[in-house]
C-alpha cells in the first residue's frame, strides 16, 4: 500500500498518492491533492478510499489496536468509544480527487502517519465485496507496487509487481518472495550463499562475528527509533507500590546489557522516549540515571524494604517475556539483577504474538515489550489511560494525561515540547514501565543490492530496490 506520502530509500518523506497538500491558518483542516492512480484490479483510487479506511479504523467494530494513532482526527476518540457515529468522523471527499481531513486540534505531525498504516486507503469495493478475506491472494487489491500472489503459512509470502501502480517504470524487481524465519544462524548461511538477499534477524550478539568471518560488507547497523521495555502491571497487588517498581527499575544493569550481552548498538535508555525525535530532544531522564550501579542497587534494597520486602519475605513475580533473540539473551540478566536485591523471578518465555496478546489483555506481572516510532508523543501515548489494550499495565494518571492533550493542543514545537516533558517526567516518577535500552537495526544485505540506506526508521521499501552484477560467487568468500 501507500499512503497520502511515501517514504524515500533515506525514510525521508515523499508525495505518495496526494501530489500536493496544505493546511489552513489554524491548523484545523488539511486539503490533500490526489494523484491519477488506480487499484491493482484497474478501478481508480479516489478520496473515498481513505474515507472508507478511516472510518473502518475508528469503527467500534472493527476493534483495531492502532485506532488510537489518529484521535487528533475530528471525532475519532469519541466515535471509536462508540459515542458518536461513523460516519461523523473529520475527513470527508468532496470530489475523488480532493480529501479533506479535520482536527480537533492542531497535529504537528500529521505527515508522518499519512504514510502509515493507520492512514492507507483500502479498496471499498474489494472490502465491501469480500468483508475480512480481502486481503487472500486472488482476492487482494492494493495502490502500491507489488500485489500479493501467494501466502503459503510457514512457507513464504510471494509479491508480483503491479503494473498498474503509477510509478511501475521505476519498479526493478518483478516478484520479491518473504521467507518468514527465526533462525538467524541459517539466515546468515543463505545470504552468504545468495540464496537470500535480505535477512532481517541478525542477532545482537553475533555482529563481531559476523564482521571477523567477511560479511562485513552485508552487515547493516544503525541506530533506530525505538525502546525496548518492561512493563509493571499495576492492578497485581505486588506492583501497586511506586517503591517497587522504582526498585525494579533501578536494579537493572542496563550497561551490562547493551555492552556485554547484546553488543549490537543498542544504548542504554533511562527515558521512554528516544532521543532526537523530531525536536524533541533532551526529555527528563530517571532521578537516579546519573548513579553508580552499586548506588542503585543500595536504594533499591532499601526501597523494597520500606515497601515490606526483605529476606524472611521476599517479592515474588513472573516475568513474560517474548522468545526472540535479544529477550533471550538479556532476560536472564534481568532475573540475575533483581536476585541480588532479594526478588525472586521467574521467566516464562511465549511467541511474540502471544506474548503481545496476554500484555493486551492485561494477563501477566510484568512483561518486556518494545516499541517503533518517529513520534515522541506516541510513546507517551502507550501509557495513556484511554489507550485501551496497549496501555500494558493499566496506568491511570489524570495529571499525566492532561499534559499529552495540552501537548496535542499546542500549535507551536516549543509548547508541544514543554507539556511532553513534564508528562515524561510524571511517567518517569511514576514508573509504570521500566526502559531499557535504545535499539539498532540489524540486517544483512547482499553488497549487490542498490539503494538500501540505513535510516532510523529502518525503512527499505522494495520499490527503490535495485541489483548491480554481482562480481563475486559467494559473500565474505576467503581467497584459496
Amino acid at each position: 500500500m501507500i499512503g497520502l506520502t511515501d517514504r524515500d530509500p533515506q525514510a525521508h518523506l515523499i508525495p505518495g498518492m496526494a501530489t500536493s497538500w496544505s493546511t489552513s491558518p489554524d491548523g484545523l483542516t488539511w486539503t490533500f491533492h490526489l494523484r491519477d492512480a488506480r487499484w491493482s484490479d484497474g478501478v481508480p483510487v479516489t478520496a473515498g478510499d481513505f474515507v472508507f479506511a478511516m472510518r473502518r479504523l475508528e469503527d467500534p467494530k472493527t476493534a483495531s489496536y492502532s485506532a488510537f494513532l489518529i484521535y487528533p482526527i475530528k471525532n475519532a476518540e469519541k466515535i471509536n468509544n462508540g459515542h458518536a457515529p461513523v460516519a461523523s468522523l473529520g475527513v470527508e471527499a468532496p470530489d475523488p480527487h480532493t480529501l479533506l481531513i479535520h482536527l480537533e486540534h492542531p497535529w504537528v505531525n500529521l505527515l508522518l502517519y499519512t504514510s502509515t498504516r493507520a492512514m492507507w486507503p483500502e479498496p471499498e469495493h474489494a472490502v465491501r465485496r469480500w468483508g475480512d478475506t480481502w486481503t487472500l491472494p486472488g482476492r487482494y487489491v492494493g495502490d502500491g507496487p507489488y500485489t500479493v500472489a501467494a501466502w503459503r503459512l510457514g512457507d513464504k509470502v510471494v509479491l508480483k509487481k503491479n503494473p498498474l501502480f503509477w510509478d511501475a517504470a521505476h519498479v526493478c524487481y518483478d516478484e520479491v518472495d518473504y521467507f518468514p524465519s527465526s533462525d538467524a544462524i541459517s539466515n546468515e548461511r543463505s545470504v552468504r550463499s545468495h540464496e537470500l538477499d535480505v535477512s532481517t534477524t541478525v542477532q545482537s550478539n553475533r555482529v563481531a562475528y559476523l564482521r571477523r568471518q567477511g560479511l562485513g560488507s552485508s552487515l547493516h547497523v544503525a541506530p533506530e527509533s525505538g525502546v525496548t521495555y518492561l512493563a509493571f502491571n499495576l492492578k497485581d497487588p505486588l506492583l501497586k507500590d511506586v517503591r517497587v517498581r522504582q526498585a525494579l527499575s533501578m536494579a537493572i544493569d542496563r550497561e551490562f546489557i547493551t555492552t556485554k550481552l547484546l553488543r549490537g548498538g543498542q544504548t542504554p535508555a533511562y527515558s521512554f522516549v528516544p532521543p532526537h525525535l523530531l525536536g524533541y530532544d533532551n526529555g527528563p531522564k530517571a532521578y537516579w540515571a546519573g548513579w553508580t550501579f552499586a548506588e542503585r542497587q543500595a536504594e533499591a534494597r532499601r526501597l523494597l524494604a520500606a515497601a515490606g520486602y526483605g529476606p524472611a519475605h521476599p517479592l515474588k513475580l513472573v516475568i513474560k517475556h517474548r522468545n526472540s533473540a535479544d529477550p533471550l539473551l538479556f532476560m536472564p540478566a534481568i532475573q540475575a539483577d533483581w536476585k541480588d536485591i532479594g526478588v525472586e523471578a521467574t521467566l516464562q518465555q511465549n511467541d511474540v504474538q502471544v506474548a503481545y496478546q496476554e500484555y493486551e489483555i492485561h494477563d501477566f506481572q510484568v512483561g518486556d515489550a518494545g516499541w517503533l516510532s518517529e513520534d515522541p508523543i506516541v510513546y507517551l501515548d502507550l501509557a495513556r489511560s484511554d489507550t485501551g489494550g496497549q496501555n500494558y499495565g493499566q496506568y491511570d494518571n489524570p495529571a499525566y494525561d492532561a499534559e499529552l492533550d495540552a501537548a496535542r493542543a499546542s500549535g507551536d514545537l516549543p509548547t508541544y515540547d514543554a507539556h511532553m516533558a513534564k508528562a515524561e517526567e510524571i511517567l518517569l516518577t511514576d514508573a509504570p514501565l521500566a526502559p531499557l535500552f535504545y535499539v539498532s537495526s540489524r540486517n544483512l544485505v547482499n553488497p549487490t543490492i542498490t539503494n538500501w540506506v540505513d535510516n532510523p526508521t529502518d525503512n527499505h521499501g522494495a520499490h527503490w530496490l535495485c541489483r548491480r552484477p554481482s562480481t563475486s560467487a559467494t559473500i565474505g568468500a576467503q581467497a584459496a
